[in-house]
């Protein structure tokens, strides 16, 4: 799930998501004081558009240069800064957002953990961790073809890492707010908000 996947993906068909943002994000950042948000595989701009229009000024970084084309023209005259990037290599900035949202990103489990650290890393003191992923329990197998998702992190391991400092304000599983992505089975989401003390 490199680069060139994703471009793969974007590239063989139209807009791939609604253009509307993910429901766990609105239900949690609407009672958030706006300031920087970070918007990690931000796709084609649905959720960096949400924040942006309430008043966040957004960072969003992805590996696909074909997504960050569309969420330029969706976001275009508003408060976001579309960045190809890859967490792996590049973390970012400590202690820089207000809000960090990882909404069903694959990011792939390596030696070190760099990337996780450094996405816990970027949250202000005062700022949030939201963090969703699909619940996996239940399902036969697993969906997605030539990748296991167990190669990938999850909300609970974010979790893992939050020590003095942090209070968790949701840590759990609960029923999809949207539905389920055509083709998939996935009817609960796992979602972990955390704040960093200020």
């Amino acid at each position: 799930m490199d680069e060139k996947f994703w471009d793969d993906k974007y590239g063989e068909h139209g807009q791939i998501w609604s253009g509307r943002p993910n429901g766990v994000l609105v239900n949690e950042a609407a009672d958030l004081e706006p300031g920087r948000a970070l918007d990690v595989g931000c796709g084609e701009g649905g959720d960096a558009h949400w924040l942006a229009s309430h008043g966040w000024t957004v960072t969003g970084v992805d590996l696909s240069r074909v997504a960050l084309d569309r969420a330029r023209e969706l976001c275009r005259d508003l408060p976001v800064d579309l960045r190809h990037q890859d967490l792996a290599k590049e973390p970012p900035e400590p202690g820089a957002y207000d809000l960090v949202s990882l909404h069903y990103f694959p990011l792939l489990r390596e030696q070190g953990h760099a990337a996780l650290c450094g996405l816990v890393e970027a949250v202000a003191p005062g700022g949030t961790l939201l963090v969703v992923g699909h619940d996996m329990s239940g399902l036969q197998g697993h969906e997605g073809g030539d990748f296991d998702p167990g190669d990938f992190y999850q909300p609970a391991e974010f979790a893992a890492l939050l020590g003095e400092g942090w209070t968790v304000e949701a840590d759990g599983v609960r029923p999809r707010v949207d539905s389920a992505p055509e083709g998939t089975a996935h009817t609960h989401d796992v979602v972990l908000r955390a704040r960093r003390s200020g």
